[in-house]
């Protein structure tokens, strides 16, 4: 596709690019998947051209001209997604916001900070931090993603249970549709003026527009914190306490329950042979530690064991750290998936049974924690690490990991996904996830993208 003749103008010279490498590092995002197609030197995801569009105008001109001549074009943030979100299938364009990574305010008075879509989270909580503040969204991928991207994903982090999701502390966007036209949602605290616009385009993955600038809420850095180790000798008991803290009130800030064979990674122990469980709470020192004596009276009343701080004190300190998964991945023939899912507390360990029970043929470990908890469920995270013969049979055998998980999702009525989005990896499962709720999303869809152009064939929309 000669794409740059119809662009050409809508960027400054040098910032639109067809050349083999910015191809090539834009068909591939941490989807395992993808990690496999390259090393079979594969590219199924091959965009025509790269833009780098560095002002909200840059990104409307660069729109209107795709518009007008039906170009696809897929939003790029830092390409972390570890489910193809970023990865596009209809070639086009592809608009990596990465340089549009200004800190446009920091609001002291009302706790807001504003930044353009492509801020990198942990560069945006560094500045926050010296200022005495901070985000409260802490996902594992925090210094691999970005502002924008946690929008257009639904993102959530660590400490969510307290904090909430990034659904949460959005409070504004500024997005540009598919024909150019600029959208800005009022900054209010909260407002009963119609609909929610800002959230029709939370975890939209680029498909209804491209965001480019976003406030969020921060929150002043908390000076104290507790945190506990607790084990179980079964992942019911674990369960129970989880739920009985949702209906407490009492809201740790770090929250995660471990089964066995996860507990031995998560507290770096080949022989620990029981569930574990990280709580930590904070704020008011006197406040933060009643909560943490009445979590643990909690806890012993399930017989649960407080074993000291050095579990989830560890953890902490290397919570970013994906390198176990990448190391496996590394090997040609290395399998290694995560697929988080959500359900209510009724079926959460029925869910858990079945998932382990489904997956444990297809990979060497299966590894289950849940680490985000509502009033009405939680959060299930599976890591499965195994080994294939080559890359090709790694890249089927996590197909398979994938359609078996789906499937026992759907036939229990368990969310497909609670955190990662959709991207590739769920696009065939999106319609019977959704149901009918499908009718309204084609709709909007096809009212704000009428041509199609925006990420096209992703979230489970009509080609």
């Amino acid at each position: 596709m000669a794409i740059s003749k119809t662009l050409s103008g809508s960027v400054p010279a040098g910032r639109l690019s067809q050349d083999s490498d910015s191809i090539a590092a834009h068909s591939y995002d941490a989807w395992p998947v993808a990690v496999k197609w390259r090393q079979q030197g594969k590219q199924p995801c091959r965009p025509d051209a790269v833009a780098r569009p560095r002002s909200t105008a840059e990104v409307r001109a660069l729109l209107e001209d795709c518009n007008a001549n039906g170009t696809p074009v897929t939003a790029w943030g830092l390409g972390s997604s570890v489910v193809g979100s970023p990865l596009t299938e209809a070639g086009g364009l592809v608009i990596d916001l990465s340089d549009m990574d200004r800190l446009i305010s920091i609001d002291e008075a009302n706790l807001l900070v504003t930044v353009e879509a492509g801020k990198r989270g942990d560069i945006l909580e560094a500045e926050l931090n010296a200022r005495g503040y901070t985000l409260n969204h802490s996902p594992q991928s925090l210094d691999r993603s970005t502002v924008g991207g946690w929008i257009a994903t639904r993102a959530t982090g660590q400490f969510s249970s307290h904090y909430g999701g990034i659904e949460d502390q959005l409070v504004a966007l500024k997005v540009v549709l598919a024909d150019g036209q600029i959208v800005q949602t009022k900054l209010t605290p909260r407002a009963a003026i119609g609909l929610d616009t800002k959230s029709v385009f939370l975890g939209s993955e680029g498909t209804l527009g491209i965001v480019t600038e976003v406030t969020t809420r921060i929150f002043p850095r908390k000076a104290y914190r507790r945190l506990e180790t607790i084990t179980f000798d079964t992942v019911s008991a674990g369960i129970s306490v989880l739920r009985a803290l949702t209906r407490s009130g009492i809201r740790p800030f770090l929250v995660r329950f471990y089964d066995v064979d996860e507990s031995r990674h998560a507290m770096k122990d080949p022989g620990f042979a029981s569930c574990a469980m990280f709580l930590g709470f904070e704020g008011v020192q006197a406040v933060a530690d009643a909560e943490y004596n009445w979590a643990l009276g909690l806890c012993r009343e399930h017989g649960g064991r407080a074993i000291g701080p050095a579990g989830a004190v560890g953890w902490m300190a290397r919570r970013f750290d994906f390198s176990a998964i990448e190391n496996v991945l590394a090997r040609p023939g290395g399998v290694a998936e995560t697929i988080e899912i959500s359900d209510f507390w009724g079926s959460i360990e029925g869910t858990y049974i079945a998932l382990k029970a489904a997956l444990a043929p297809l990979a060497d470990e299966v590894l289950c924690h849940f680490s985000h908890i509502y009033a009405q469920g939680t959060s299930l995270y599976v890591i499965l690490v195994g080994q294939a013969q080559d890359a090709a049979a790694a890249e089927a055998r996590i197909r398979e990991i994938w359609d078996v998980a789906m499937r026992i999702c759907l036939e229990r009525g368990a969310a497909t996904s609670h955190h990662h989005g959709v991207g590739l990896a769920r696009k065939a499962f999106v319609a019977a996830d959704q149901g009918t709720a499908m009718i309204v999303n084609q709709r909007i869809k096809s009212a704000l993208d009428p041509n199609n152009i925006l990420n096209p064939g992703k979230l489970g929309y009509a080609r």
